[in-house]
């Protein structure tokens, strides 16, 4: 029996020569990461561990993006506690506000993990590098703390399921739509410690931003993490990053999965995650029949952040305003994210659309500034989880959608259709 593509890079690891799922290994990292509360989390009372310094300065990153930049006392306390700790550590990957963005984000356009790579974060949407083609692996404090000292991790080598993609996404039908496909398909709980790999013909038609929201959503069907076999899109976009050599892996024809589904990329149209959870998924035509009023739309996030988000905002926001009484706020995801905005002209777009620019963190996602939901509100986020309260209020309600469903909502003032908008145009 084979194996697959993510027992390949965990045997190389010093996983052994075989592995099934179900065993306990120690495999070595290549990164290990965190944001500001989980790193606070991680070494707050940690002194004497801290003494004998981390694994390696130039594998670990700090990116603080939850509430940066600062937005209270408490924040800026946090924020500096962490700051000191890296500066004491000589830690090399530590990006302060101007030069940060979101982790998940941050950390591949930088080239910090690679193909064939194994990466652990102090977040559950560390799973978002599975589009490199690399193990991404979501820890607590405890076990990132363990990792950033030892360089290693201990895991239970999870089962897989293989998701055979065919077809091709349709124009406004994203990787978003299809995670979200997927969710409402197996529910909150269908891949618990399973590992997801994409694979089939459907892969060509799926850009490393629809990669990068699929992957980063996995966590919400419970998966340990996600993966793509790595090919011709994967290596253009690596190579011209990448700070380290790398290495492809594939699975092997005869690998064990514990599950096959199969999806036709050219049957999807663009989903919607109705409250309060991100299985909760109906086709966003259905719900636009109603057209639910919106208070806010938000676009961003490590989940939808990056400059081919922001490029389909433009193309529908291009030459109209949004709706009376409606705020759009608009994250790019980094600082070069937000710089290519600005070079080709987006942010003028969004400006004359109405809508507010914000600089590069998580802020609304997680309901810590910058776009915080009052009781009653709705809102429309391209962001990963709408559980009660995430984005504020406890009686908020927050409506997951992909950029084309979104931008169209704010145009139109209520859950609507980007073929609403095209068809007065």
């Amino acid at each position: 029996m084979g194996m697959t593509i993510a027992e390949k890079i965990m045997a190389a690891h010093g996983g052994g020569d075989k592995l099934t799922a179900g065993e306990i290994i120690m495999p070595a990292v290549d990164m290990v990461y965190s944001n500001e509360l989980n790193t606070s989390l991680a070494i707050y009372g940690k002194e004497d561990i801290l003494q004998a310094g981390v694994f390696d300065r130039a594998r670990v990153a700090i990116i603080p993006d939850h509430f940066t930049p600062n937005k209270d006392v408490a924040s800026a306390d946090l924020c500096k506690f962490v700051r000191d700790f890296a500066r004491q550590q000589g830690i090399e990957y530590y990006f302060e506000v101007g030069r940060l963005g979101i982790e998940h984000i941050i950390l591949h356009e930088k080239g910090l993990v690679n193909p064939g790579e194994i990466v652990v974060g102090a977040d559950s949407h560390s799973c978002t590098y599975g589009a490199l083609g690399a193990l991404a692996i979501g820890v607590g404090s405890s076990d990132f703390l363990y990792a950033m000292m030892a360089g290693k991790i201990w895991l239970k080598v999870p089962e897989t399921i293989r998701v055979e993609l065919i077809g091709a996404l349709s124009p406004y039908v994203t990787g978003k739509d299809l995670i979200l496909e997927l969710l409402g398909q197996i529910g909150p709980d269908g891949a618990n410690y399973r590992i997801l790999e994409f694979c089939g013909e459907g892969l060509q038609s799926m850009t490393m931003a629809d990669r990068f929201t699929v992957c980063n959503m996995a966590v919400e069907a419970g998966a340990k993490t996600a993966i793509f076999p790595p090919d011709e899109i994967t290596e253009a976009y690596i190579k011209p990053r990448a700070l380290r050599p790398y290495r492809l892996y594939a699975s092997d024809p005869d690998a064990a999965y514990c599950q096959r589904l199969l999806i036709d990329l050219s049957a999807l149209t663009p989903r919607l995650a109705c409250p309060h959870n991100p299985s909760n998924v109906k086709p966003a035509a259905e719900v636009a029949k109603q057209k639910l009023p919106v208070d806010q739309v938000f676009i961003g996030s490590c989940t939808n952040g990056r400059i081919e988000d922001l490029r389909i905002a433009a193309g529908i926001l291009q030459g109209r305003k949004i709706a009376p009484g409606l705020r759009l706020v608009i994250i790019p995801g980094s600082r070069d994210v937000y710089a290519a905005a600005l070079e080709e002209g987006l942010i003028q777009t969004f400006i004359e659309a109405e809508a507010v620019v914000g600089p590069p963190c998580c802020g609304p996602c997680i309901g810590g500034h910058m776009g915080i939901l009052a009781a009653g509100e709705r809102c429309v986020a391209t962001s990963n989880r709408n559980f009660k309260g995430r984005m504020g209020s406890m009686d908020s309600e927050v409506y997951l959608a992909g950029v084309p469903v979104a931008a169209a909502s704010a145009i139109q003032g209520y859950i609507a259709i980007p073929e609403e908008v095209l068809h007065h145009a």
